[in-house]
């Protein structure tokens, strides 16, 4: 039978941008990885890995996923949380269905997925749990109220988690990334918030927002992540929120 690393991770909205590069990231590390998407992961997943293409939104989609994890890993040392879906349009405008379709993309797989992940977190003596939230859980702005609200929730639910998985060794922490240059932040850009005529434009004013100048890249909010699973990094931290947005929470709206 092959060797594999010591380390696996569960990483959902693995195809994605901030998702992608997280992939990449423990990859480079030696860990093993289990990658989850609606979409087709495009490229070579990396080796000794398995991506499984399901819906997390679904419950009975995510029971199939765990229990495919279970069969190829026996357990896991983090749970990465990152898949998300964004409707951007005023609160007025949006659906019963539509808000509901957020919610159970955003919150409410990440409460199904700890709870089909706890037993092979604790297979493993404890873990991590890393929730990919947003900054649009403390800071936010119009037309996206149901992504806020999702993502408000997620940090809620992150330090609840923390709480009660301390005794078991299992970490819980938030990520809320900022302005980070992925296929979601250029969909919401179209909500003309930034101003700006083309993406270019509108990704350069947004730039402007931050006390770093720019947006960020998925690599970095990899990054952030990795440290917040990472034991030898993070072993006292739970049930925090880290902001990785350039600083842009940090400057006075009034300014």
């Amino acid at each position: 039978m092959a060797e594999y690393p010591t380390k696996t991770v569960l990483v959902t909205g693995a195809a994605g941008g901030i998702g992608r590069a997280t992939v990449t990231l423990f990859a480079q590390r030696d860990w093993r990885i289990v990658g989850v998407d609606r979409s087709s992961f495009s490229g070579d997943f990396p080796a000794k890995g398995l991506f499984i293409q399901s819906d997390i939104s679904h419950p009975e989609d995510l029971e199939t996923i765990f229990s495919k994890t279970k069969v190829f890993t026996g357990k896991i040392d983090a749970l990465i949380n990152n898949a998300a879906m964004q409707i951007a349009k005023p609160l007025l405008e949006t659906t019963v269905e539509e808000w509901d379709e957020v919610m159970a993309s955003n919150l409410r797989s990440v409460f199904l997925g700890v709870k089909l992940a706890y037993p092979l977190l604790k297979a493993g003596w404890g873990g991590a749990v890393v929730n990919v939230s947003s900054v649009h859980a403390v800071q936010t702005s119009a037309n996206i109220a149901a992504y806020a609200a999702s993502k408000g929730g997620l940090l809620a639910l992150t330090r609840a988690m923390a709480i009660e998985f301390a005794p078991d060794n299992i970490r819980v922490n938030a990520i809320l990334p900022g302005a980070v240059d992925t296929p979601m932040l250029r969909a919401g850009l179209e909500r003309g918030h930034v101003g700006g005529f083309n993406i270019h434009e509108r990704l350069e004013n947004l730039a402007r927002r931050t006390v770093n100048g720019r947006v960020g890249q998925p690599e970095e909010i990899a990054h952030a992540i990795y440290f917040l699973a990472d034991e030898t990094q993070s072993s006292f931290i739970t049930g925090q929120a880290l902001i990785v947005d350039g600083g842009a929470t940090a400057r006075l709206s009034t300014e």
